[in-house]
């Protein structure tokens, strides 16, 4: 799913925001740019330029003679974001579905039909909602919409996956809800598209919320 890396700068961020996203960078953690280069075995420069990429989307903070710092998540970070994602997504998956030329249908309508018809493991389906996001915003044909919606798709992943419950269950809920979104942009169904993102909003907060320690 999805296409390959353009250069080598893409191959170290995606590699590095996939270690992020799936916590093998845990939260917390310090690391080296010497140390990414070995993990990725890619050289200095698409490394760094990753990394200053990685910075503006709030995945990685970069301490000069210190190392690189992978923030910690929390609750309250995660809902202020899903505050915001729960405005601009809608109206991007809404643009998506206008504005998606025939071969980016064609794409939604593949990773729809993939996502629903087979049972993924989280590696997998972490490259499916990297690819999903990604569609989104390319259809919608708006820059702007891409540089905003980077950092909330980026981080809500990294939440998500780092609190996963019963994994079988959260993957299912979570493929559904995906597949409800690409296949209304596949058949250029703008409320129906705005619709599915807002169930999918709905289900990542209360995803959310049952993160909470309990209180009683």
């Amino acid at each position: 799913m999805g296409n390959e890396p353009a250069n080598k700068s893409d191959q170290a961020f995606i590699e590095i925001e996939r270690m992020i996203v799936l916590q093998d960078l845990a939260p917390g953690s310090l690391i080296s740019e010497k140390q990414l280069m070995e993990l990725t075995g890619l050289g200095r420069t698409p490394v760094r330029e990753a990394l200053q990429r990685l910075a503006r989307e709030r995945l990685v903070e970069i301490h000069p003679n210190r190392g690189v710092l992978v923030p910690a998540t929390s609750i309250e970070a995660q809902l202020k974001l899903l505050e915001l994602r729960r405005t601009l997504e809608p109206f991007a998956v809404r643009l998506a579905a206008s504005r998606a030329t025939d071969a980016q249908r064609r794409t939604a309508r593949a990773l729809a039909d993939d996502v629903i018809g087979r049972h993924m493991s989280i590696g997998d389906f972490s490259i499916f909602l990297r690819s999903a996001h990604a569609l989104v915003v390319e259809a919608t044909h708006n820059e702007f919409v891409e540089v905003a919606m980077a950092p909330l798709q980026g981080l809500s992943r990294r939440f998500w996956f780092g609190h996963l419950g019963d994994v079988t269950a959260d993957l299912g809920q979570a493929a559904e809800l995906h597949h409800n979104i690409l296949a209304a942009i596949a058949d250029a169904e703008a409320d129906r598209a705005h619709a599915a993102s807002i169930a999918l909003s709905d289900y990542l907060f209360e995803f959310t919320y049952a993160t909470l320690p309990d209180r009683t």
